[in-house]
């Protein structure tokens, strides 16, 4: 549990690191944001990994909360949900592509932040492949799509970042919706 303090370092570096990049932005800047001293940041955070990694997991735990919300609340095919959330989230700014696609890119091997952004990716795949199994029951090969869907969404995304807009990701969405109702068809056959 963070302290105030901690929370507002928190989203200040939250902020920072999306739009200004993550070896963009020091630990100096993060402190002035938060409006704390840096011996306040270093107290709730020990370095500057630790501040990233956990902004990279505050960023997962945000976004996953909405995609569950978006799901719960959705008609079937859900799997063009995921798409949605992407583009569609009310907190986290989407101009600049993937936050964990663009952290990635920073950090060095080794760095304990690439284990949340694996974890993050390898968690959206399978909640296409979950989604298409409980959606298209009868789908020949689940884990193949779920596949295509998920390299298909992290393209898009990608050229977010480099587009500054969307428009790629709702394309993706577009042509996901053909595979997914195309697997959908061939299942119910």
């Amino acid at each position: 549990m963070l302290t105030p303090a901690g929370e507002r370092v928190l989203n200040a570096a939250s902020e920072l690191f999306y739009r200004e990049g993550l070896n963009a932005v020091g630990v100096a800047a993060v402190a002035e944001a938060a409006g704390v001293t840096k011996k306040t940041l270093y107290a709730a955070f020990g370095s500057k990994t630790e501040l990233t990694v956990a902004y990279l997991r505050r960023r997962h735990d945000v976004w996953w909360a909405y995609l569950e919300e978006r799901l719960a609340e959705a008609d079937r095919p859900r799997a063009l949900v995921v798409f949605d959330a992407y583009i569609e989230h009310p907190r986290l700014g989407s101009d600049r592509g993937c936050a964990f696609l663009n952290a990635a890119a920073e950090l060095t091997a080794g760095h304990p932040g690439l284990d949340v952004i694996r974890r993050h990716k390898a968690a959206v795949r399978a909640k296409f492949a979950e989604l298409i199994r409980e959606d298209a029951p009868g789908a020949a090969d689940p884990e193949r799509l779920a596949e295509q869907l998920f390299l298909l969404l992290e393209g898009a995304v990608a050229h977010t970042g480099i587009d500054g807009d969307a428009h790629r990701v709702t394309l993706a969405r577009e042509i996901a919706e053909i595979l997914v109702r195309d697997t959908r068809e061939a299942g119910a056959r």
